[in-house]
């Protein structure tokens, strides 16, 4: 056999491994990226189905240049809602409610939302958070399968690195090589061909953003997520050093606290107020103060959690500039500190503009319509595999490409594994897993052979 000959059907055996790969891969994630894809799609205009589904409670008439003090608002949700003053948000524009949140005798937290001009009480829903309603708290907790808890957490880290795989893999299986199936535009009319035309032209027009949303997604998850946010400490590519190095702290994270923080915030302890015991600094104080530092409308101020705590106001707009953190002493009311984008380091920086973007808000509507499209790209291709899967499957089996023969390529495959699993910890540990199958079933299949 030549050298020409041998690296032909070398590269014919890595071609059916990664090819076998790819189908596996792909075979298993598919659910999650129907989850992921859809649930996305939906939440990107969270904020568009909030203001029109819940407009009684958020849309109001101006009638005038002046609204009620923070003080009077909140005294009118209180008195609807006897219970404890958790947080408040002033109105974001003219025509929208305050919102004051509420811990309840029953302990439960409502958001109550006042008109800001007259005091009226439009009335309450049960605090979602960053979600704005029940709606989008659902959508949003299916989107990272957090009702399934700690696990739900993990398959969708796991899902998302091999989402980046499954683009690598698919561009090495799309690359022409001289062939003439659909590569930029899909050539086939019908069948199962157009299927696979339409399967590759989809990703590969695509791909770019289907990684871009995998990468930017993963800051959230565990045990990615975790390395990542060490990494940027260690590297002293997170917060600037010194953070809290003048103010003394809590053992509260003030992810804990907020309902939004930056993400490279989100570990990092809270501060404390000076000496307990005095007065604490009123609310339309400390409004004041924040709003004259030029913080952006719907900003959040959050109360202080007991005698040491702090008031916070925060912010996280759609534009991604005036993201803002401002801490004050509950008693003074002095700031003691006031973080923006800028003050982030270069990897908390770059987190930030991805995560903004990952969720539709940087640019606008153009931001959320490009993403709305990958989405639907990415729920095409789950269907074209489910099709071309469908089409080919033999009776009675599932159709998994045939493990190739050649022992090189299980040694090449896990070498791949290995990187992968310094890149993606749950994608390397789910592909030895899934060797190490391979092997079983191929020293079994041996056993069985009959013996010439």
């Amino acid at each position: 056999m030549t050298p020409t000959s041998k690296r032909t059907s070398g590269d014919c055996a890595l071609y059916r491994a990664v090819w076998r790969w790819h189908f596996i891969a792909g075979l298993i994630i598919l659910p999650f990226l129907l989850t992921l894809a859809v649930t996305g799609a939906i939440y990107l205009f969270k904020d568009e189905f909030n203001t029109v589904a819940y407009a009684n409670l958020r849309m109001v008439e101006p009638t005038g240049d002046t609204t009620l003090a923070p003080s009077q608002i909140t005294a009118a949700a209180l008195d609807s809602h006897p219970g404890t003053l958790k947080a408040y948000t002033p109105a974001a524009a003219p025509d929208r409610a305050a919102e004051v949140k509420i811990l309840g005798e029953e302990g439960l937290k409502d958001t109550v939302f006042v008109n800001p001009y007259s005091g009226a009480v439009l009335g309450s829903q049960w605090d979602v958070g960053v979600s704005g309603s029940p709606a989008m708290y659902v959508v949003r907790k299916l989107h990272s399968l957090e009702y399934v808890g700690w696990l739900g957490n993990r398959l969708i880290e796991a899902s998302a690195g091999w989402m980046v795989l499954l683009v690598g893999t698919g561009v090495y299986l799309w690359w022409p090589r001289g062939k003439k199936v659909g590569l930029t535009s899909i050539k086939a009319t019908r069948g199962r061909p157009w299927w696979r035309d339409l399967h590759a032209v989809t990703g590969i027009y695509t791909g770019v953003f289907i990684v871009f949303l995998a990468m930017t997604g993963l800051p959230w998850s565990s045990v990615w997520g975790g390395k990542f946010y060490d990494l940027s400490y260690a590297a002293g590519l997170g917060m600037p050093d010194g953070y809290w190095s003048k103010t003394p702290t809590s053992a509260v994270p003030v992810g804990d606290v907020l309902d939004r923080t930056p993400w490279i915030m989100e570990k990092q302890p809270m501060p404390v107020s000076g000496a307990s015991g005095g007065v604490p600094a009123s609310l339309d104080q400390v409004v004041a103060t924040v709003e004259q530092r030029g913080i952006a409308q719907g900003y959040a101020l959050n109360m202080p959690g007991g005698p040491e705590g702090v008031f916070t106001a925060s912010v996280y707009p759609d534009d991604i500039t005036q993201e803002r953190v401002i801490h004050l002493d509950q008693y003074t009311g002095e700031v003691l500190y006031d973080a923006d984008l800028s003050d982030l380091g270069a990897l908390g920086w770059a987190a930030e503009w991805g995560i903004s973007i990952h969720m539709g808000q940087a640019w606008g509507l153009a931001n959320q319509i490009v993403l709305l499209l990958a989405c639907a790209a990415m729920v095409m291709l789950a269907v074209s595999a489910a099709v071309m899967w469908w089409k080919r499957r033999p009776v009675g089996g599932i159709g998994v490409p045939k493990m190739p023969t050649d022992w090189r390529i299980p040694r090449t495959v896990l070498g791949i594994a290995v990187a992968a699993g310094v890149v993606f910890p749950l994608v390397g540990l789910s592909m030895l897993v899934i060797i190490v199958v391979e092997v079983l079933l191929h020293l079994i299949a041996g056993r069985r052979a009959p013996i010439a």
